[in-house]
């Protein structure tokens, strides 16, 4: 099977044809595939989807820690949920003070979970800049 592009229209379509040996000795179809400069352009859009997909992933991940430390009560001055708090400080800042958070029993933060949502929809916004700026549809 090879995939032969046109080349008097660059419409982004293939055409696929299949050659077989007229032998039953050989192995069956040969394959060819022809790449060009569409697909490194929609490798480079891949590359940096997945990307933006992995760093908003991981911060909503240390979020929601931070949610889960500060729901089961996790002791601030050990060094681990220290760094954590400090890290994600900066995240939760602009969603503090919305609500109120009880200071006594269980701290349910509610700027963590709200920060989780705002880098979801970031994120979300960013490849589908990206992809809209390729031509290819959001999935």
């Amino acid at each position: 099977m090879a995939l032969r592009r046109k080349d008097h229209v660059d419409t982004g379509h293939t055409e696929r044809i299949e050659h077989y040996r007229g032998t039953d000795t050989t192995p069956g179809p040969t394959t060819n595939v022809n790449v060009g400069a569409t697909a490194a352009w929609n490798d480079a859009v891949t590359a940096v989807t997945r990307v933006v997909m992995i760093v908003f992933t991981a911060l909503e991940v240390l979020l929601l820690l931070r949610f889960t430390f500060k729901l089961t009560g996790a002791n601030a001055a050990q060094p681990l949920v220290a760094w954590l708090y400090a890290f994600t400080d900066p995240l939760v800042r602009p969603f503090q003070g919305i609500f109120p958070e009880p200071r006594t029993g269980v701290v349910i933060d509610i700027a963590s979970l709200l920060a989780i949502l705002f880098l979801f929809l970031i994120g979300w916004l960013i490849v589908a800049l990206v992809r809209a700026v390729a031509g290819r549809p959001v999935a």
